[in-house]
C-alpha cells in the first residue's frame, strides 16, 4: 500500500468545494481546505505508485477548479 499526502492549488474561491469533491473519490482518505501556499491537502492511498499516478491524474486533477497538484508519498522506514 502506497500512501501520499497530494497538495491542490485551486482558482480564487473555490478551495472549499474542491475539497468536497475530492474527498468522495475513491482511494481519498482526508481532504482539508486550508491557507497557506496550498489550498487543499488531501491524503490518499493505492496499491501501488502507478495507481497512485491513475488517482492523481485521471481522478483528482480532473476536479475543476484545481489549477495545480504536487504529490508526496509516504516513506515508511
Amino acid at each position: 500500500m502506497v500512501q501520499a499526502y497530494i497538495l491542490i492549488q485551486t482558482e480564487v474561491g473555490r478551495a472549499a468545494q474542491v475539497a468536497k469533491e475530492v474527498r468522495d473519490i475513491a482511494g481519498v482518505t482526508e481532504a482539508e481546505d486550508v491557507t497557506g501556499p496550498y489550498d487543499v491537502i488531501v491524503r490518499a492511498e493505492a496499491k501501488n505508485v502507478d495507481e497512485l499516478g491513475k488517482l492523481v491524474v485521471a481522478r483528482i486533477q480532473a476536479v475543476e477548479g484545481i489549477t495545480r497538484t504536487l504529490t508526496c508519498p509516504v516513506v515508511h522506514l
